[in-house]
């Protein structure tokens, strides 16, 4: 029976925050208590850190099968926990596409055996695979993913019929990419025809641009209220989607929920001279005047849930011409250290980061037993010092493609220990992989 015992905890949960020692035993938070004396397998001193849930990401690309010479889920999961991430949510457009359950099931054999960190699997949709996406086990899988803008690969859910159909009878929540395919593909046209081979990525928020998001957002929120189903839009880049989301009922209670991702909030158009297609990204990162909308919105809980949209390529990939560029950035391991930037500027509390990033995706989700740090959960959690410096450099980025757009970054803020369902699987720089994470479950 594996025990831990950490000693002299800041625990951040529940929008307070409490010094105590937590002991996990067998894979829970057995007890959370001021001063606990018992012994331990392993004791860890968190004295000067504090201690938060471990973060549930609801939105990455890890590209196996089909596509590991990006990522794989043993890689990029590895990065996971290294950034504090205990559970990923992972999205359907591989090779093949995972779009019946038989495929869906394949991806939870291989995290099975190679993911440090818990997972999930979206099931995916097509104008054409309804009848298996009516299969999807609403206990087991954390939702149904619909393009309704095409990204990268061809998932493009556009005929209205079978909108219609998934809005109408979903078996569980609904997970949008939204962006209107006809406004993104004139503008292309535009853009192609006026510019040629001079188009580059300071074009990419003029082509997928805010009215595209907000057209397609719309259309999702329209058929959501007429159907009630719940509903929950990805990656909201635009200050123009913000006010078709409401703060006036608790989390627990919404049918139509929100994310933000932490490249919305950090870059803005004026950093694609320096980094061009490396923060080439669907939605498009747009101008200011909608990054600095982003933080305020999420603040007053318009926005619900911080995620990532992890999705890596490599450099060769990158460095092609604009037009054959794909779109995506690499984030799950530094997307607690983006947050933890706002946090050093005074813009937002450590209580604030934890509500988004690792209470809401649970409530949203309503994921089972996880979340938060709370005796008889599972034991997800990350300890962190708020005040280490570190630079962000290829020998310290985990992700396979070997790349990150804050390469010669120094955030404040290091992930010292991860432990995932009971296992310490990152402590001081090292990762132990010897025990895979687990299954999320829903309570629906």
């Amino acid at each position: 029976m594996s025990t831990i015992l950490i000693r002299n905890a800041q625990i951040v949960n529940r929008g307070s925050i409490r010094q105590a020692d937590i002991l996990i035993k067998n894979g829970r938070i057995e007890r959370i208590d001021d001063a606990i004396d018992t012994n331990a397998e392993q004791e860890i001193d968190a004295s000067g850190c504090v201690v938060i849930p471990g973060i549930i990401d609801d939105q990455v690309h890890f590209r196996e099968p089909g596509l590991t010479h990006k990522a794989t889920i043993a890689t990029e999961s590895r990065a996971a926990v290294a950034g504090g991430v205990t559970s990923f949510m992972e999205m359907p457009n591989v090779n093949p596409p995972s779009v019946t359950v038989e495929l869906l099931e394949e991806k939870y054999g291989i995290a099975s055996r190679t993911s440090p960190a818990n997972y999930s699997f979206y099931m995916g949709t097509t104008n054409d695979n309804y009848e298996e996406v009516l299969r999807t086990d609403p206990k087991r899988v954390c939702g149904i993913k619909i393009f309704m803008g095409s990204s990268t690969g061809n998932m493009l859910v556009d005929a209205p019929s079978t909108l219609e159909r998934l809005f109408a009878n979903a078996p569980t929540l609904i997970a949008v990419h939204c962006e209107d395919e006809r406004t993104v593909r004139n503008n292309l046209e535009q853009y192609t025809q006026q510019y040629g081979e001079r188009l580059d990525a300071s074009y990419h928020p003029k082509i997928r641009n805010a009215e595209a998001c907000y057209l397609s957002s719309s259309l999702a929120v329209d058929l959501a209220k007429r159907y009630n189903t719940r509903l929950h839009i990805l990656h909201i880049s635009t200050r123009d989607e913000l006010a078709l989301f409401d703060n006036s009922i608790p989390l627990e209670q919404k049918r139509i929920t929100s994310e933000l991702c932490v490249h919305h909030l950090h870059f803005s158009a004026d950093d694609y001279p320096a980094l061009g297609n490396l923060i080439k990204c669907n939605p498009a990162i747009k101008g200011p005047e909608h990054r600095d909308a982003l933080l305020p919105a999420l603040l007053d809980d318009r926005l619900d849930v911080i995620a990532t949209d992890h999705a890596p390529h490599t450099r060769e990939e990158k460095a092609q011409h604009y037009l054959k560029a794909p779109s995506g950035i690499p984030l799950v391991q530094h997307s607690l250290n983006v947050m933890l930037e706002f946090y050093h500027a005074g813009k937002i509390s450590l209580e604030k980061i934890v509500e988004k990033m690792c209470h809401a995706p649970a409530i949203a989700y309503r994921v089972k037993e996880r979340g938060f740090l709370d005796e008889g959960y599972r034991a997800d959690l990350a300890i962190v010092d708020p005040n280490e410096t570190w630079t962000v450099q290829p020998a310290n980025t985990l992700y396979k493609c070997g790349w990150s757009p804050f390469e010669g970054k120094t955030f404040r803020g290091k992930v010292k220990s991860t432990i995932v369902s009971g296992h310490l699987a990152w402590h001081d720089g090292k990762l132990n992989t010897e025990k895979p994470g687990e299954r999320l479950l829903f309570d629906r």
